[in-house]
């Protein structure tokens, strides 16, 4: 009746190791590193940086506990603060010559103490947030009204050219802050205009009134559309800050959308203010040139002479001169997307790109002027340009869609769109909160977090033992499993911890034990009724079940609405707590049982079990006939 089969001891067993060999990276603490990342969009960090990376700290003398590339960035560990210091001396001295250029950041961080072994594993621990291991935090205020504004700048020249393109004359067209303004000198061009405007802009809303003996169009954008606008710039706006804040390796960045045009960005181990600025103001601009293909340009490229009058010389991405044309043909204004695709007849990797009206009036005529010459791409950061890609112009390129093509690989192809995209907001931002957190205030608040769930499992546990005897030492260790499996999971998920988390951790505990006394009260209440031991056992969790599955369900339920529609600490608190009731349920139960049945199942005689005192009803009648 009370036996578990051999598999289910198995899944127990199998279980428990898993939850300690992901539970065990979190008790080996940090040690000091320093980090190598990427200054520029256009620079990568891989394997060649490590190497030059472990040159360097050799030839200082220098012996760190590894060196490693994790994904944007290399890392060495070691074991003192002071080698600390001197690697990042050696290491920006072999990297960084010129520091007005920088190409690399050298930045001090902590790694994991962790070892090899368990890496290999992919057994990381839990990522620690602002409030627990220190750092900035900023709330940015996107412009909405500056995004809309874009936007109708945007419609305005759509427009102009659409009804250029249709032969309908107009007497203008203006922008009125978010409103487009269209004069035309009669009924019949008033009428061709508005229905243009309804073919091709459905996100318009058009009102046509009399202005002197002319008509006058104003074009707004629609309520739906305006708020679709606004989205999407809110959303661009995160990306682009992804972004900066990935190249420069900074762990574990928290970006969250705060409201309908508020940004909150947490970034922990950061703790000058001034350099957190500086990553998120980071700007990135594009242009399109065209490149100098004259015999003075050519010899400037080798480096037989100087670069032309009119000219400029860049490097392109494999660090090879290219001399371009001081005039600007396009800017990254005009760029409305970038993304990686395959030429449709040779299948080999392009950039496709999507420009805007005016840009895509301007690239056909240069196109078709220029067919077999250059034309570069530079992307410019921190005032540093560089060519991003230079193919040759092979026909008049239309209607806004431009593929860029020539011996690149996917990679490329991808890294490329990326490039080109990155660095543009869609809206201006302001931040109008910062604060910063020191590490020590972390490291208390990490002291203090631990402490709690500690000592309130360890009161929690000599209760149960005292009021329910052997099936309290049950409960007790279940009640360990589960926060063993609690930090195995968040770990396992790479959750990122903090004190709201800690918290939920705690209550999870409670959530927890109070699974144990249902069924323990449920075993009572059967031994009370005259059942065996073993049939009291039995029933006691079959019928427990059922209350423990509908309280934590609702439970759960709230937890749900936490993670669904809350935001910052409050989606912190709700993944624990989720996370936390799920195991409960398994700990409570099913390992419990386990415990259970290993002790009591095999005894065919059982006369007893040590539950605590069993008050039954009988006794309590005799001891009051007694009495009297």
């Amino acid at each position: 009746m009370n036996r578990y089969p051999v598999w289910k001891y198995a899944i127990l067993v199998i279980v428990m190791l898993v939850g300690a060999l992901y539970t065990l990276p979190n008790f080996f603490g940090e040690a000091p590193a320093v980090q190598v990342s990427s200054a520029k969009a256009t620079i990568k960090v891989d394997a060649a940086v490590q190497q030059r990376v472990e040159d360097a700290l050799k030839a200082a003398g220098l012996t760190p506990d590894f060196v490693a590339l994790e994904g944007n960035s290399v890392r060495a560990r070691f074991d003192t603060p002071d080698n600390q210091l001197k690697a990042k001396d050696a290491i920006q001295k072999a990297l960084i010559p010129d520091a007005g250029d920088a190409a690399y950041i050298v930045a001090l961080n902590l790694v994991s103490r962790s070892p090899v072994w368990l890496k290999s594993l992919h057994a990381n621990p839990m990522y620690l947030g602002l409030d627990l291991r220190g750092g900035v935090h900023f709330m940015l205020q996107v412009d909405m009204q500056a995004a809309l504004t874009k936007k109708a700048e945007s419609y305005a020249g759509d427009i102009r050219t659409a009804l250029r393109d249709k032969g309908i004359r107009h007497g203008g067209i203006g922008r009125d802050g978010q409103t487009i303004d269209i004069k035309v000198r009669d009924e019949a061009t008033l009428t061709a205009a508005r229905n243009l405007i309804a073919d091709q802009f459905a996100d318009l809303q058009v009102v046509s009134s009399p202005d002197g003996s002319e008509f006058r169009l104003r074009a707004s954008i629609k309520p739906e559309a305006t708020r679709r606008v606004q989205e999407q710039a809110l959303k661009q706006n995160m990306v682009t800050l992804h972004n900066r804040i990935n190249e420069l390796g900074v762990a574990e960045p928290v970006i969250q959308q705060q409201g309908l045009d508020r940004i909150v960005v947490q970034l922990p181990g950061v703790q000058d203010t001034a350099k957190a600025k500086d990553i998120l103001g980071r700007t990135a601009t594009l242009e399109v040139r065209l490149v100098d293909e004259g015999t003075e340009a050519r010899a400037a490229e080798t480096g037989r002479g100087p670069v032309p009058f009119g000219s400029e010389r860049y490097l392109d991405r494999n660090s090879q001169p290219v001399i371009v044309k001081k005039q600007v043909i396009l800017t990254g204004e005009n760029l409305t997307d970038a993304q990686p695709g395959f030429d449709g007849q040779t299948q080999e990797p392009t950039v496709n790109l999507t420009l805007d009206a005016k840009g895509s009036r301007i690239f056909k005529d240069i196109t078709r002027e220029n067919v077999g010459k250059r034309m570069a791409i530079i992307l410019f950061e921190k005032g540093k340009g560089e060519v991003v890609t230079a193919p040759v112009i092979r026909t008049e390129i239309a209607g806004g869609r431009v593929q860029i093509s020539g011996r690149m690989t996917t990679t490329e192809a991808n890294d490329s769109a990326l490039l080109l995209r990155a660095g543009s907001l869609a809206a201006p931002m302001e931040i109008i909160e910062e604060f910063t957190i020191g590490p020590t205030l972390g490291a208390d608040n990490i002291e203090r977090g631990i402490n709690s769930v500690v000592w309130g499992l360890v009161a929690i546990a000599v209760f149960m033992c005292f009021y329910y005897t052997l099936f309290g030492v049950f409960s007790s260790i279940a009640l360990a499993v589960n926060v063993l499996l609690l930090v195995a999971v968040l770990s396992m998920l790479q959750a990122t911890l903090t004190l709201p988390g800690i918290a939920a951790m705690a209550l999870a505990i409670g959530v927890a034990i109070d699974s144990n006394v249902l069924i323990n009260e449920r075993i009572r209440e059967e031994l009370r009724s005259g059942v065996s031991p073993q049939v009291a056992i039995h029933t006691g969790y079959e019928r427990a079940w059922a209350t423990i599955l509908d309280s934590n369900v609702t439970t759960l339920i709230a937890g749900v609405a936490l993670l669904a529609f809350g935001s910052g600490p409050v989606r912190g608190f709700a993944v624990v707590h989720c996370i936390g009731i799920l195991t409960s349920m398994f700990s409570a139960v099913f390992f419990s049982r386990g415990l259970v049945n290993l002790w009591y199942g095999r005894q065919k005689k059982l006369k007893s079990v040590s539950i605590g005192q069993v008050w039954k009803p009988d006794a309590d009648t005799s001891a009051v006939a007694k009495s009297q």
